[in-house]
Order: C-alpha cells, then structure tokens, then sequence
C-alpha cells in the first residue's frame, strides 16, 4: 500500500483537534485547506480561523480559497499531490475537489449517521433529548452527509451535558476515530456501509435566531434540553418584559425543578438567591444568563445590583 500523504480541510476549533491527533500520530500532511481570513467582532479586525492558527504554529503548508472551483487553487490543491483528503467542519466540496486524490476524500461528522445530517449535530442531539450519540466518517458523494460509511463510534450524552462539553469529549472520540479510519485505509481493506434513508431520520438543521429562541409553552425537559443544546454557544434565547421594560436576554445554564405550581407559565420569580421561570409542568431555575450589553453571569452575582417585580414575565 503506498504511504499516505494527507491534505486537511477544516475551519473551527473542533476540527484542530482531529487535525493535531493526525499529526501526533506522525502521519504527512502535505497542505492544510481553511476559510479565508474575515473581519469580526465589534472592531471588524481581521480574524484566522482555529485550523489556521494551528496551521502557522505547526509550519504546515496552508492554502485558503474563496472559490474551490477556481483553476489557480485546483493547481495549487492538485501540486500538493495529497492522495488523501480528510474533511471535518469545512464546506461542501465540488466534486473536482473530493474526486481528486487516488484514495478517496473522507469526512468526520459529529453524529451517528443517517441521523442529524447537517451543520449543528451537537446542538440538536441534545436539544431532541438523545441519550446516545457518536461520530462517523465516510466518504463524501456529491450531497450532504450522505456518502459511504467507513466507521462509526457511539457515545452516551449525560444527562446535565452541554454542547461545548459534549463537543470536546466528541473531539477526542472524532480523533481517535479517524486515526482508526487511516489504518483502515492503509490496509488496503476498506469496507464500506451506504446509507439508507427513510422518513424517521432526523435532521441537524443549522442554528438560526427563530430555532434558539425558548418557547415558554413546551414542557420542561424541552425547555431544559434547548437550554442545554444551545450552550455555550450561540446559547438560547427570550425576551423579559419587567413593568414598561422589555429585553432580549440569553440564558446559557439552568436546571429543571420539577414541582407542581399554579403560576402562568413565564413567570420569572426572584429571590435574592435565584430566578425561577415557571412552566407548565415544572420550574426552570436560572443559573446563568446575559442582559443587553452586558457580560455573561451567575445568577447571585445578577440579583446582587437587580430586583425584579411581581408581574416580571419571560416570553
């Protein structure tokens, strides 16, 4: 079997931990693919991706397309004559990109595929209350998470996780996964599994202000779940209207209290202790959320500069 020689396509965080398990595993990577450079934050400064950072630090070639189908990058991609191509939390390729190396072009997705195809299957494994998730990698065709399957590896979703802590323990799963996936490759045996589709699959749709917006009216597992799925990032969100008052507010942690009650559901009940939002079944406690143009912090440091009133609601 000839030896490998790897390009890397990735752009966030949790693509630099697949990318430094390959490189630790003393595998060569002949050139490392990222988004281009864009401003961001309030002072629009030029920001590098996480893929890129690690890419300057390492001393791996980098390339940065705005256009995959543009001839001087395919020149460029084809120079580096990479016979295998690994994606993780990139884009979609054109099919003279993932076509081009003699073994394939295979990507890392954070879910057990057919299930959550798509741009945030972290985020909805947890806010569709799953107990079980995992990481495939296959070998991309010219849809959307839809190609061959060459391995996948499950893992439980504990039941007060996170997405960012289930992302980072997905990380280390995903890393150990691809690593088995390489030997696999090198072997020369690769046996692969089509995925079938059917009308039950379930989709990780990519995360919008609508989708992260709490619904007040659903049940408390619900509510707790989106809470959950949505944090740390881009974390839910509610508006509170407090007198005349209104705010958007974002709530990043809270637990489900259940207890039976008589209160409309969104009513917000303070202490000088702790936020209690009311629903239909139970309370949802507050433990840290975010006002407008304000950092984000635990609820007892909130109360100790703000009382809420009687007719405070959340909606």
């Amino acid at each position: 079997m000839e030896k490998l020689r790897i390009i890397f396509m990735g752009t966030p965080e949790f693509a630099v931990g697949i990318l430094d398990t390959i490189i630790k595993n003393n595998y060569d990577v002949a050139g490392v693919i990222t988004a281009a450079d864009k401003p961001a934050g309030r002072g629009q400064k030029i920001k590098y991706s996480a893929v890129k950072e690690y890419a300057l630090a390492n001393n791996l070639t980098l390339l940065q397309p705005t256009n995959l189908k543009d001839e001087s990058f395919l020149a460029e991609l084809k120079a580096l004559n990479g016979n295998l191509q690994i994606v993780v939390a990139f884009r979609m390729l054109p099919k003279v990109v993932w076509e081009m190396p003699s073994l394939g072009t295979f990507n890392l997705h954070a879910s057990l595929l057919p299930n959550y195809r798509g741009a945030a299957p972290i985020n909805w494994a947890i806010i569709n209350g799953e107990t079980k998730t995992g990481v495939t990698t296959f070998f991309i065709d010219d849809k959307i998470d839809t190609g061959a399957m060459i391995l996948n590896s499950e893992i439980a979703i504990e039941p007060e996780e996170n997405a960012g802590q289930l992302h980072d323990r997905l990380m280390l799963l995903g890393s150990e996964t691809v690593i088995e996936t390489l030997k696999v490759i090198e072997s020369g045996n690769v046996t692969t599994t089509i995925q079938e589709d059917d009308t039950e699959i379930k989709t990780a749709y990519k995360l919008n202000k609508e989708n992260c917006k709490i619904d007040w009216t659903k049940s408390g597992d619900e509510i707790n779940n989106l809470i959950r799925g949505l944090s740390p990032y881009p974390a839910s969100w509610c508006f509170l209207k407090d007198k005349t008052e209104e705010l958007s507010i974002k709530i990043y942690e809270a637990k489900l209290v259940s207890e039976s009650h008589s209160y409309e559901v969104g009513t917000l009940i303070s202490s000088k202790k702790e936020i209690k939002i009311a629903v239909k079944d139970a309370f949802i406690q507050v433990l840290s959320l975010q006002l407008p143009g304000k950092k984000r912090m635990q609820v007892s440091e909130l109360l100790n500069g703000i009382t809420f009133s009687d007719s405070a609601k959340v909606y």
